[in-house]
C-alpha cells in the first residue's frame, strides 16, 4: 500500500503492485479491488467528517479530506494504521444486482458480428454473458458507468476501430474483458449486444445509481415486450 499526495486536501492509496497475467489487460482484481471496497468502508467509518469525499478506482482509493479539520501529517499516519489490517484474503462480497436486458439484433447491434468473430451463435453469446457475476470495479467516464468485471474470455472483443457518435441510454457493452450499461445518450466504442431498461443514474433518485464500487452485478434476459413494458426505449 502507498499513500501519495493528490493535491492540497487529498491523498491517494495505491494498493497492490503488481496485477496477474489473468488481469493485466483490463487492470483488474477482485483481490485488490476487495482491499479498495475495505479501505471505503473503514476510512467512512472510522474518520467521519474529516473526509469529503472518497473516490474508489480498479486499484486506488483518493481520500479527499477538510483541511480546516486536519491536515496531512496527522491524516496521513491515521490512514496508514487504519488500513494496516485491510487484506486480500477477506473479500467482501458486496450487494448482489441483477439488470434485465434484451439481448437481440434489435437491441445490440454488435451482437451479431461478435458472435461470428468469435465463432458462436448468438444465442450462446448470451448466455455467456448471462452466465456470469460481474464485479463492479469503477464508476468513471459518466455518472452512472459502471466498469463491470470480468466477462469470459470466448466473448472478450476490443473496442470499436471508430467510436460511435451516439450510444443509446441503457446499451450494454463489451470492450476487452470488460462489459458496461451506458447510464446516458453518449459516444462510445464498445461492442453493443443488448439494452438494459434499468437506469444506471438518476439525480432525483435515492440512492442516485443501482450499483456501487463493490458490489456484484448479474443480467438476465428479458424479451421484447418485457423490456418495453419496463420502459426500455427502442
Amino acid at each position: 500500500m502507498n499513500i501519495t499526495v493528490a493535491g492540497e486536501n487529498s491523498l491517494i492509496i495505491y494498493f497492490g503492485q503488481h496485477l496477474s497475467p489473468l488481469h493485466q489487460s483490463s487492470g483488474a482484481s477482485p483481490e485488490i479491488a476487495s482491499q479498495v471496497q475495505q479501505a471505503v468502508t473503514v476510512l467512512t467509518d472510522s474518520l467521519g467528517d474529516l473526509i469529503i469525499d472518497l473516490v474508489p478506482s480498479y486499484a486506488s482509493l483518493l481520500v479527499i479530506y477538510d483541511i480546516f479539520r486536519t491536515d496531512l501529517h496527522t491524516i496521513r499516519p491515521q490512514i496508514r494504521q487504519l488500513l494496516s489490517g485491510v487484506n486480500q484474503s477477506d473479500q467482501s462480497t458486496g450487494q448482489l444486482v441483477e439488470l434485465p436486458v434484451y439481448y437481440s439484433i434489435e437491441s445490440g447491434p454488435d451482437l451479431e458480428q461478435l458472435a461470428t468473430n468469435k465463432g458462436l451463435s448468438v444465442e450462446e453469446v448470451i448466455e455467456l454473458h448471462q452466465a456470469m457475476e460481474y464485479r463492479v470495479y469503477a464508476i468513471g467516464f459518466a455518472p452512472g458507468f459502471a466498469y463491470l468485471g470480468e466477462v469470459d474470455e470466448r466473448i472478450a472483443a476490443p473496442r470499436l476501430a471508430t467510436p460511435r457518435q451516439q450510444v443509446p441510454r441503457g446499451a450494454v457493452g463489451i470492450a476487452d474483458r470488460q462489459t458496461a450499461v451506458y447510464p446516458s445518450v453518449s459516444p462510445g466504442g464498445w461492442n453493443l449486444i443488448g439494452l438494459c431498461p434499468q437506469r444506471m443514474f438518476d439525480p432525483d433518485a435515492t440512492p442516485t445509481m443501482p450499483v456501487k464500487v463493490g458490489d456484484r452485478v448479474r443480467f438476465n434476459s428479458i424479451d421484447r415486450e418485457t423490456f418495453l413494458s419496463l420502459g426500455g426505449v427502442l
